[in-house]
């Protein structure tokens, strides 16, 4: 049996958690989040917890039990805390600003780029080489992350371009001189 699908998810104060057949709606100080659940996973709402079980031991129940209950307890935890994804801007003359809810990159390109953000997205550029994306969908933000990142994807020669916080980029030796 999945040991994170067994895992009840606690509700905490201030979240409404709504069940409509296969329809989840969670609310909570942050915003709402709804998702379409698979029909065969069976989500048991109480007062204080969530749980999730499967219908039986095959091969698609088990794969679907852990992240069923992963997708839900993101939702719960995106409208109490939301979620942060954190970029940076390696390279001379890289930087980001924001202008009015956009995100504007000059990242080496002979014009800047624009990034509109999607609904339940924001932006934060904190300094000009720093950009973090903030949201109450866990895979919304990784997604919108990933969007800015593929703007300019760091190179393994000089580890130039838009790498995630903490990310290691592998690095390669250049070019061997002329041997004599």
């Amino acid at each position: 049996m999945s040991r994170i699908g067994r895992k009840p998810i606690t509700i905490p104060g201030g979240v409404n958690v709504t069940l409509d057949n296969t329809l989840i709606t969670v609310k909570g100080p942050k915003g709402t989040l709804s998702r379409e659940l698979h029909r065969d996973m069976k989500v048991v709402v109480t007062e204080s917890e969530i749980s999730v079980e499967r219908p039986s031991d095959n091969k698609l129940h088990r794969s679907l039990h852990g992240t069923t209950r992963s997708v839900v307890a993101n939702m719960v935890n995106g409208v109490t805390e939301g979620f942060v994804k954190s970029l940076d801007l390696v390279g001379v003359g890289y930087r980001a600003n924001k202008t009015g809810n956009k995100l504007v990159l000059n990242v080496g390109y002979s014009h800047p780029v624009e990034i509109e953000p999607e609904n339940g997205i924001e932006f934060e550029v904190p300094t000009n080489t720093k950009i973090i994306v903030k949201g109450i969908d866990k895979e919304l933000v990784g997604a919108t992350a990933a969007k800015v990142r593929s703007v300019r994807e760091p190179e393994p020669y000089k580890g130039k371009g838009i790498k995630y916080e903490g990310e290691r980029i592998l690095r390669k030796e250049g070019k061997a001189g002329k041997k004599k």
